[in-house]
């Protein structure tokens, strides 16, 4: 089982199906990166069948490793590593699901902010006040 795909990896036949296996929000950003060209930063989405996996048996086992390997790919294609004290990547995470549902906005701007990357992120910014508001 694939537990994650890559926001601008093809992943189904059309939108609609794109929508049920990665949720609406991975699915339009994939048209936008795949279908339009724009630029949308790399980034990958953990399947909904996955969660579902997970609601029910608990953590499937490989998802650690694919989401590392995902991760890994980001920090390649951004040339910055989650975690970094000198000029750490940072994450956001989003919510989705196939249908727009009220309440579900759960939102993690900024992962991987703590004392010593927020001052590398300042160094790499040349802006303290900069790396503060992100906190």
């Amino acid at each position: 089982m694939t537990f994650t795909y890559a926001l601008d990896e093809p992943i189904a036949a059309d939108l609609d199906e794109a929508k049920g296996l990665v949720g609406g929000k991975a699915a339009n950003l994939g048209v936008m990166a795949r279908v339009l060209g724009l630029p949308v930063p790399p980034g990958f989405a953990i399947t909904t069948a996955t969660c579902r996996e997970f609601l029910t048996t608990g953590w499937p086992a490989g998802l650690d490793e694919e989401i590392r390997a995902r991760m890994a790919a980001v920090e390649e294609a951004v040339g910055r590593r989650f975690g970094d004290a000198d000029d750490p990547l940072l994450i956001s995470v989003r919510s989705g699901a196939p249908v727009s549902m009220p309440g579900m906005m759960d939102t993690i701007l900024n992962l991987g902010l703590n004392d010593a990357t927020t001052a590398g992120l300042a160094r790499a910014a040349a802006d303290d006040a900069f790396a503060r508001r992100c906190r």
